[in-house]
């Protein structure tokens, strides 16, 4: 191969190669970064595009679609001292890619660890319960908090999701505690208070139950007084309407007393039959 020949073979390579660096052609979903000796120069769009070979370079390749970011679970000191666990998963898009290369030094990485800290600032300003049932709460603040940075980044923030909030396994152990206990007091106070309205009940049962037998005692005294009474008209002697009533109950008693299943043996008094006989005669 002569000289000529030689030098010709190397211009075309030449000229292949820089071509080569001259063309790109952009994804759909990227932007590229092009810096011209060291310098930002502009931002290739997704298509075909070119530079100018061994002045300009692709610096950086930034993808613009919706970046997936997973928070790492964390622990969180509340209000009230109880020990939480926290993660969460954040949307994020590229939306200035020359904030994004240039304003700071991994925007991924920058954006989590801003996720993360006030994250465990939101919720460390709240109670153990309010922390538990506020994740709409929690993810409203999280996301206004770091809307300014994201901007400041060249990035928007789309959402933030609380993937899960609990107690640390320690606290909910403790919380199990004290759910148990709190049963038992609530069994107990139900227990007490059922048997004091039993107690309650017995008591006005009785109380019922005295003054009705008051109230019989009362109408029997009036019908044995209405009795006496009749008989007394009855009968002009003051002594025979008294002994008639007496007698008449003396065997009422004696005939309750002998149908009974439980006696065998029937006691008359030995005045019996003087008394009887005391009272038919004044009768006659």
């Amino acid at each position: 191969m002569s000289g000529g020949t030689f030098v010709t073979v190397l211009i075309v390579v030449f000229l292949a190669v820089t071509i080569a660096k001259m063309v790109y052609i952009v994804p759909q979903g990227e932007e590229w970064v092009v810096e011209s000796l060291g310098k930002y120069s502009r931002t290739l769009l997704p298509g075909l595009g070119w530079i100018i070979p061994y002045v300009d370079r692709v610096a950086y390749k930034l993808v613009t679609k919706d970046i997936i970011l997973d928070v790492q679970e964390q622990e969180v000191i509340t209000r009230d001292n109880a020990v939480i666990l926290v993660n969460a998963i954040a949307f994020i898009k590229v939306t200035d890619p020359v904030k994004a290369v240039y304003g700071v030094e991994n925007y991924s990485e920058a954006i989590r660890n801003m996720i993360m800290t006030t994250l465990r600032s939101i919720t460390g300003e709240m109670e153990l319960d309010e922390a538990l049932s506020s994740r709409d709460k929690i993810k409203l603040r999280l996301r206004e908090s770091i809307a300014d940075e994201a901007v400041d980044w060249g990035l928007t923030v789309k959402s933030v999701e609380i993937q899960d909030i609990k107690p640390s396994p320690s606290m909910q152990k403790a919380m199990e505690l004290q759910a148990a206990a709190e049963r038992e007091r609530k069994a107990t106070v139900t227990k007490a208070e059922g048997e004091k309205q039993a107690a309650i009940l017995a008591a006005e049962a009785r109380q019922e139950s005295a003054k009705q037998d008051a109230q019989a005692q009362i109408m029997l005294a009036q019908a044995s007084a209405e009795a006496i009474r009749r008989v007394a008209e009855a009968i002009p002697d003051k002594d025979t309407p008294v002994m008639y009533l007496l007698g008449e109950k003396y065997i009422a008693a004696l005939n309750r007393l002998g149908q009974s299943d439980n006696a065998k043996l029937v006691v008359l008094p030995g005045d019996l039959h003087e008394s009887l006989k005391a009272l038919f005669q004044r009768r006659s």
